[in-house]
């Protein structure tokens, strides 16, 4: 599930660490009011200055990050080797995008405001003001978003062949193959009890109540806190934070995007998640901040034993050999994810058929976890996250892999991405190297005198 119970689930890149390992978002400290600043590099048209090495080291020291040497050599060289992808970008014409950009800020903001107390506090914390903050990020987060782009085009045709996969396996020392964890392929059986529509009603009827209340005077925070089933947003009185229309699912979208009156409760909305009543606090632009609570139907016990006695006769078919699990899928199954593939459940962070246990369901995990191949399960209750419902469930233990080292038959993948990366690593150094050649470089004779990793920075001083 999603930070809160109505943000959409996304796919959206989170900032990573560079190929090359620095990130540089001086916003964890404030460049300190004595230091007079200086251009201490240059490359290409773009300077390098005093005050973004010392906000740099800072910062590493304040998340006790490693820098390897003298910082004063070690930073410029970082951000200097950024700039010569940036340059390279702006000749190749690369742009990403700006939604993709403002959306990763605005989730960084509102991580930070979480995180400090208040916007203000922000602020004073920052010594900058929103907009400030904002434009800072907005450029750090596209820079690095460039780059990662730059990088994957120089390294796109890096496609080892089957040949050449084996013989880079061939030529690595056995005690330096990597371990590949014990993973698992579960086929699932799913079914869904339905939800009473007495239930339904109880829930609407409860949100109703909350209107009224508030209508009279009630305060929606408090009752959010004490109510609502939006676990993190109800710590806040069910406030979101700003949020975009496409972070929110589009039924709970349309509505608070629609609502003009801070003082008028929404009409309830259905969504995946449950039902919801939502108050609005304030809008900015494209951006909207509201509260809600939110209520989810409860499956009857009853209904739910139904569905555990529907899968225990199925699985007395499938293990006398009546009825075959692929079978059983298409026949019976409710999970979309799965139906089409029979049932064999994919690893949503590999793309895979694979799953480490750690990467499974909890409640799968724990089912499997003594199973031999071609095991059924007990049939078991488990909450979908997808659905954000109770679902009743077997599995089938299709294949498992235990601890081992790396080999060609059962871990090719594998191997050919730890080939992809050391030629891309390799190229990525010799493309430096040579780029260095290509850009005017300049640097302060008081910052020149380092041990750097790529010598030729000042090859055009020389």
């Amino acid at each position: 599930m999603t930070k809160h119970s109505v943000l959409r689930k996304s796919n959206a890149m989170t900032v990573k660490r560079l190929l090359l390992g620095m990130l540089f978002i001086p916003l964890w400290v404030c460049a300190q009011d004595n230091i007079i600043d200086e251009v201490i590099w240059i490359v290409g048209d773009d300077a390098i200055y005093r005050s973004e090495i010392e906000e740099e080291r800072l910062r590493a020291q304040y998340e006790g990050q490693q820098i390897h040497g003298d910082p004063y050599c070690f930073i410029p060289e970082q951000i200097a080797i950024q700039k010569l992808f940036l340059h390279q970008a702006e000749l190749d014409s690369i742009v990403v995008s700006e939604s993709t950009v403002s959306h990763q800020v605005d989730m960084q903001m509102d991580y930070y405001i979480s995180q400090i107390g208040s916007r203000e506090k922000m602020e004073e914390y920052f010594r900058k003001r929103s907009a400030d903050i904002r434009e800072e990020l907005m450029n750090n987060v596209r820079n690095q978003m460039i780059i990662q782009q730059m990088q994957s085009k120089l390294t796109s045709n890096i496609s080892p062949t089957p040949a050449e996969t084996r013989r880079y396996y061939e030529s690595l020392p056995k005690d330096s193959l990597p371990t590949i964890p014990a993973q698992v392929e579960v086929q699932i059986v799913s079914i869904e009890p339905p939800i009473p529509q007495a239930e339904t009603e109880r829930i609407k009827s409860q949100l109703r109540e909350f209107t009224e209340r508030i209508n009279n005077g009630a305060s929606f925070a408090m009752l959010a806190r004490l109510y609502s089933e939006d676990v993190e947003s109800a710590k806040r009185g069910g406030e979101l934070g700003f949020v975009g229309r496409g972070q929110l699912v589009p039924e709970f979208a349309n509505v608070a995007f629609n609502l003009t009156d801070p003082n008028r409760v929404s009409r309830i909305v259905q969504s995946e998640y449950g039902y919801h009543i939502i108050q609005l606090i304030e809008k900015k632009g494209d951006r909207i901040n509201c509260r809600h609570i939110l209520m989810r139907p409860r499956v009857s016990y009853a209904d739910k034993e139904k569905a555990i006695l529907k899968l225990d006769s199925l699985r007395e078919q499938i293990i006398a050999g009546k009825l075959p699990f692929e079978r059983a899928v298409g026949m019976f199954s409710e999970d979309k994810n799965t139906v089409m593939n029979a049932g064999l459940m994919t690893n949503p962070n590999t793309g895979s058929s694979k799953f480490e246990y750690q990467d499974l369901p909890s409640e799968v995990a724990k089912q499997i976890y003594n199973m031999q191949v071609g095991d059924i399960s007990e049939p078991f209750i488990m909450m979908d996250e997808s659905k954000n419902k109770e679902v009743c469930c077997i599995v089938k233990l299709k294949d498992k892999t235990d601890v081992h080292k790396a080999n060609m038959e059962n871990d090719f993948q594998v191997l050919r991405k730890m080939l992809i990366e050391k030629r891309s690593a390799e190229f990525i150094d010799s493309w430096i190297r040579k780029k260095q050649k290509e850009v005017y470089i300049h640097i302060d004779p008081k910052w020149a005198g380092c041990d750097f990793e790529y010598p030729n920075w000042i090859h055009q001083e020389e």
